[in-house]
């Protein structure tokens, strides 16, 4: 199996895992890491943005962000502001229940993901990021496998 093969599959593993582990971490929280992934694209975002380029942000369809959008209005954590710029776009915005909900998960994730990276360098961790960041490019619109 080449190399390039080989970081492929323990990339999928590792999705799988980190997935599984997030869950997990959130869970009590009334959270799953679907939908503490939305709601860290809505809070760091610096303007409200409505579903289709939270989406886009975020590498997913606009239809399963729409999905958990709509659950996490259902139970409260996000709301819909009107769009100056789309009637029918409306924005996306943390209430106060959701900011709470994302600020107690983030509370986790710092010590969870130092407790992960025990015994890598940062030079380690700063070289596999860049690594997977070129990989997606090349996935993107534009790029040399990514072309559409």
């Amino acid at each position: 199996m080449n190399a390039v093969t080989e970081l492929f599959l323990e990339t999928f593993r590792l999705n799988g895992a980190l997935l599984a582990a997030g869950d997990a971490l959130v869970a009590d929280l009334g959270l799953t890491s679907a939908r503490w992934q939305v709601l860290g694209a809505i809070a760091l975002s610096p303007t409200p943005l409505p579903v289709a380029h939270l989406a886009r942000n975020m590498g997913l369809t606009r239809q399963a962000v729409q999905r958990l959008v709509n659950d996490m209005h259902r139970d409260g954590l996000v709301r819909f502001a009107q769009n100056p710029h789309h009637q029918r776009a409306k924005l996306v915005v943390l209430t106060a229940a959701g900011q709470r909900s994302y600020d107690d998960a983030m509370a986790r994730q710092g010590p969870w993901a130092s407790r992960l990276a025990g015994g890598l360098s940062e030079r380690q961790i700063a070289s596999a990021a860049k690594t997977l960041r070129a990989i997606r490019r090349q996935l993107e619109p534009g790029g040399a496998t990514g072309e559409r």
